[in-house]
């Protein structure tokens, strides 16, 4: 039993086989580690460089959005000015046609006063006076109206 316990015999090599093997291991190993390297860098290279190219679109389209709202903001400044001094025209021009109103309001009641209309009467009117008074109005209109030109009244 003893003796099924033990290890297999291990191969013997010789140390010239054992060197060669050790010697052209070694530099591939150094070359594989070297081409990792190199390949980590440019990996870490790559990465870097698309993290930048992305920061730098995303902070592109972000400016783009910054010039766009300031040329807004310059849009609307604008508008609240022209507003603005519109309004105090507005004003202005409502405040001189209430002037005007006044005037002409004024000019209207001293023309109405001026005129001596006679006091109507129900009791003293006279049928062949209103006619008279008629016809003179009627005579007057159609002398109006040929002079002016009107071939209808209107």
């Amino acid at each position: 039993m003893a003796e099924a316990k033990k290890a297999a015999p291990k191969p013997k090599t010789t140390a010239t086989a054992t060197a060669k093997t050790t010697a052209k291991r070694k530099p591939v190993a150094r070359k594989a580690t070297a081409a990792r390297k190199t390949a980590a860098k440019k990996t870490v290279s790559l990465q870097s460089r698309m993290t930048e190219a992305s920061r730098s679109a995303f902070l592109a389209s972000l400016g783009f959005y910054g010039m766009a709202f300031d040329q807004f903001q310059g849009q609307v400044k604008t508008v609240e000015t022209e507003l603005s001094a519109r309004r105090k025209k507005a004003d202005k021009l409502y405040a001189e046609m209430v002037k005007r109103g006044q005037k002409v309001e004024k000019q209207a009641k001293n023309a109405i006063d001026d005129i001596d209309l006679p006091k109507l009467e129900v009791a003293a009117l006279d049928r062949a006076k209103l006619e008279a008074q008629l016809q003179k109005a009627r005579a007057r209109f159609a002398e109006l109206k040929g002079s002016v030109g009107f071939k209808a009244a209107a």
